[in-house]
């Protein structure tokens, strides 16, 4: 699996960003992680989705950079379950009844 992915990221994202830049990310990720949370307290659905896809990408981006692979694989895993609930949002796909 890590033969496939880690070349898509690759040529998808730069391999190297300033310091700035990578703290710029993680505080935007913190956010979205927070606003994330608040949503989830007041169930404020599908916002909670919309909110925890970017933080995933930008946890995925910032792992990629540094090789940390527990971090990205588990965070690319919630990436496709957002992905799923997301696109099952938008077509209206009932799963249980």
């Amino acid at each position: 699996m890590r033969n496939l992915v880690d070349p898509v990221i690759r040529k998808l994202l730069p391999s190297k960003i300033s310091q700035k830049t990578e703290k710029s990310l993680k505080n935007t990720s913190l956010l979205l992680g927070l606003l994330s949370a608040i949503a989830i307290v007041f169930d404020w659905y599908p916002l909670t989705m919309f909110l925890s896809f970017p933080f995933c990408v930008i946890w995925i981006y910032c792992a990629w950079l540094h090789t940390e692979p527990q971090l990205k694989w588990i965070n690319l895993v919630f990436l496709l379950i957002y992905c799923f609930g997301i696109l099952r949002y938008f077509f209206g796909i009932e799963m249980f009844g």
